[in-house]
């Protein structure tokens, strides 16, 4: 079992979207944002994944500078290169192809010193889907409320 180090997690991802398949990437990161990522200080919120010219590309994610960096740090909002397998970049084209599906970003988490991220191929959800959604965790909530309280 992989220790695994949660730095950042999307968690509006699982929210707005249906999660279909989901894939590890490295990220290509410079200087001193590895070490502003290893101090958890990154946002996924309105990130996403495109593919260009046969490479997975992170956009949209945010790394605050670090703090004790200088003019080495990088601007927060630039593009990052996703670090995938060329079968799984073709994989992830064709399913873009279909209408409706996207790449989201759902966690950033450390394994074995190396910083990964896990994207999902995912379709929007509705806003009905979003509200059965929500009662069904609620339902799911309650029935483990009264399994613990017949419990004691």
């Amino acid at each position: 079992m992989d220790n695994k180090k949660i730095l950042a997690q999307n968690k509006k991802a699982r929210h707005d979207y249906f999660i279909l398949e989901g894939y590890e990437a490295g990220i290509e990161l410079v200087g001193t944002e590895v070490k502003s990522v290893k101090q958890g200080k990154l946002n996924l919120k309105e990130s996403y994944v495109d593919i260009k010219n046969g490479q997975a590309y992170l956009i949209g994610a945010h790394i605050s500078p670090y703090e004790q960096g200088n003019i080495n740090n990088k601007d927060p909002l630039r593009t990052r290169r996703l670090l995938l397998h060329k079968k799984e970049i073709m994989k992830l084209t064709g399913q873009l192809t279909e209408k409706g599906l996207t790449i989201v970003p759902l966690e950033v988490y450390m394994k074995r010193n190396w910083i990964k991220i896990n994207i999902a191929v995912a379709e929007g959800k509705k806003n009905y889907d979003k509200r059965n959604s929500k009662l069904e965790a609620d339902a799911k909530r309650k029935m483990q409320r009264v399994l613990k309280e017949q419990n004691l």
